[in-house]
């Protein structure tokens, strides 16, 4: 996206405002421009954001993010990996298929909370590679994460990946 045509729209309209001042003012608006420039491009690469986080907040679990290159934002779009269809045989989609994540937890209609996360790196460097083996932005990942910790009932620690919770693990008998 050229943001330059905003930024001379700006300094045309400057420049007009400055006209019907006289000559002073037509000056102060010339040595005003450069610094205005700058400042006008922030907050425009600021708005762009808000806006790609409002849509992201709407596309869940998909998301819009932007990007700059070479001083030009552009806008990233993630689709949601396509669901696994279900006339697969069992056992072929067991051996090969990760268990499904959970689906998105939306609560009120486009109500989100933006949250700073530290993690250590290597934390950060598996959450990427994980959302990228499952076609998801890191957002994504990791909000379907809390989503199913939040699912498991008090108590209970995780299945390992790969493996399945039995519904009774209560194990009675006798062992020598």
């Amino acid at each position: 996206m050229d943001l330059n045509r905003y930024a001379d729209e700006l300094q045309r309209q400057l420049a007009t405002a400055a006209a019907a001042g006289g000559e002073d003012a037509r000056e102060l608006a010339a040595r005003l421009t450069a610094p205005l420039d700058a400042a006008a491009r922030l907050v425009l690469l600021n708005a762009l954001s808000d806006a790609a986080g409002e849509i992201s907040a709407e596309l869940a679990p998909g998301s819009v993010d932007v990007r700059l290159r070479g001083g030009s934002p552009e806008f990233v779009v993630t689709v949601p990996a396509a669901p696994v269809p279900a006339a697969e045989p069992a056992a072929a989609a067991s051996a090969q298929a990760p268990a499904p994540a959970p689906a998105p937890v939306d609560g009120e209609a486009g109500a989100t909370t933006r949250t700073t996360l530290r993690l250590p790196d290597h934390l950060k460097t598996q959450a990427e590679v994980a959302a990228a083996r499952d076609g998801v932005s890191v957002n994504t990942w990791l909000v379907r994460a809390v989503a199913a910790a939040i699912e498991r009932p008090a108590g209970r620690p995780a299945a390992p990946p790969g493996t399945e919770q039995r519904a009774n693990s209560r194990v009675t008998g006798w062992v020598r």
